[in-house]
């Protein structure tokens, strides 16, 4: 197939900026030393012996990505969120807060497109811009990646293992960009909880982040651990290793 502008080939050489000051990033070791530290207090968490779930936030980071953030520490729960790379580029300070804050941070491309629709050049670019964005930011080289909108096939995943990345995916979705109310999302979140369960929703939505105390509450009472996706895993046995798509 002969090459074509695409949306991402535009990016070009902001592609290539972005790889020579990763590159050449002396790296901030403060965010990623607490993150370290609290990802350590976690794994004591035993998802084997213990109800684990996964709260997985995409999209952001966004404006009420802070309250979320302040919400899930008074909560001492745990999560992971998919950052997209131009957002980083315009809120690096809350990406930042979300690494420090022990939560899992993860790529979601730079620009959301749906991979699918790309050629494996303009995939790799998204991904790997992505990745150099959220480094570039926090200090911290991700080594998961989401696909936008869920949009995968093994292409995409090929070309995520060639980058060194695993891909995330979920077992329930809340749709809460559709919903937009509290109390659907609520319901919604409630219904699709499950023992190493990973649950998509996104800290852009203000509903989500208004309803999160509600859930927290009702989810703790039923009995669950707030882990991050790395955790989840380690206890069912799964390495994310580059190129495994879980769960």
């Amino acid at each position: 197939m002969g090459a074509r502008a695409g949306p991402v080939g535009s990016r070009l050489a902001v592609v290539v900026t972005h790889a020579l000051l990763a590159a050449a990033l002396t790296l901030s070791s403060a965010p990623a030393a607490t993150a370290a530290a609290t990802s350590a207090a976690e794994a004591r968490v035993d998802c084997a012996r213990v109800k684990c779930l996964a709260l997985t936030f995409d999209d952001g980071p966004g404006a009420q990505t802070p309250t979320l953030l302040k919400t899930l520490r008074k909560a001492n729960a745990k999560a992971t969120f998919f950052l997209v790379g131009k957002r980083v580029e315009e809120l690096p300070k809350i990406a930042r807060q979300t690494l420090a804050e022990g939560h899992a941070v993860g790529d979601h491309t730079y620009s959301h497109q749906s991979l699918r629709a790309l050629l494996d050049e303009e995939i790799s670019q998204e991904i790997r811009l992505g990745r150099d964005v959220i480094q570039q930011a926090t200090g911290y080289r991700p080594t998961m990646f989401r696909p936008p909108y869920g949009h995968t096939d093994d292409r995409v995943l090929r070309i995520a293992d060639e980058a060194g990345m695993s891909q995330i995916m979920w077992t329930g979705t809340t749709l809460d960009w559709s919903l937009r109310d509290a109390r659907k999302i609520t319901a919604t979140v409630l219904k699709l909880a499950r023992r190493d369960g990973v649950i998509l929703m996104h800290d852009t939505v203000p509903a989500t982040v208004k309803a999160m105390p509600g859930i927290l509450k009702e989810l703790k009472k039923q009995g669950y651990h707030l882990v991050t996706v790395p955790t989840l895993a380690r206890g069912g046995g799964k390495a994310l290793g580059a190129g495994v798509s879980y769960p």
